[in-house]
């Protein structure tokens, strides 16, 4: 399997998005991602992750939230839960390996079940939607420490478990699961390709 670099990667989502703003606000968050999957990389426990491919999956985990911006550049939020499967087939029509799509179809949350689609009704085909090889979770993980909202901004830790309470008790024990599997990221100190975290904020918010 070939994988995407950093340029290809941007093209990309340049092809995808509807707006240059969409594209500031996704692809910022993408790469702040992989800047904190890259510092959890660091450690010795985790030299054996495929880092490459780690970062192509930090990358290109949402791009499938191009698909939900309307005509009038706004963004769908009732459908958002559906944005990792929209980027899945963005991937799938581009011709890139399953390995790939999975990044986007499988990094929503700390992982959905057949179960929370039903019992929540959300819109997505009934099946799991899970992490499995440690690069997937480790990019699902990143992912929980940075959020697009506007103003961009990052969640502690202990602030994205609360978050993920309203969720179900099991989705916390879920998320401090990968807590301890990956280690706390230093939201506080130079992320690797942005330096500090309001410099990171900074990028996200910008155009």
């Amino acid at each position: 399997m070939r994988i995407p670099s950093p340029a290809e990667i941007q093209a990309l989502h340049e092809k995808h998005a509807p707006t240059a703003e969409a594209f500031t606000l996704v692809h910022t968050h993408c790469e702040i991602v992989w800047g904190i999957a890259e510092q959890l990389l660091s450690a010795p426990h985790l030299a054996h992750l495929d880092a490459e491919l780690v970062r192509a999956g930090c990358l290109l985990h949402d791009i499938g939230v191009y698909r939900l911006y309307g005509d009038d550049g706004r963004l769908d939020h009732g459908n958002y839960v559906r944005h990792g499967l929209l980027g899945h087939e963005i991937l799938e029509a581009e011709g890139f390996h399953e390995t790939l799509r999975r990044f986007c179809s499988h990094h929503t949350g700390v992982g959905l079940t057949r179960h929370d689609i039903v019992r929540q009704g959300l819109p997505l085909p009934p099946a799991d939607y899970l992490a499995v090889t440690q690069e997937e979770r480790l990019v699902m993980y990143s992912d929980k420490f940075h959020t697009k909202s506007r103003p961009s901004t990052f969640l502690s830790p202990d602030e994205y478990a609360a978050h993920v309470r309203r969720f179900g008790e099991d989705k916390v024990i879920a998320f401090q699961a990968l807590r301890a599997e990956f280690g706390e990221p230093d939201l506080t100190g130079p992320l690797p390709g942005f330096g500090t975290e309001e410099d990171a904020t900074a990028a996200a918010v910008r155009g």
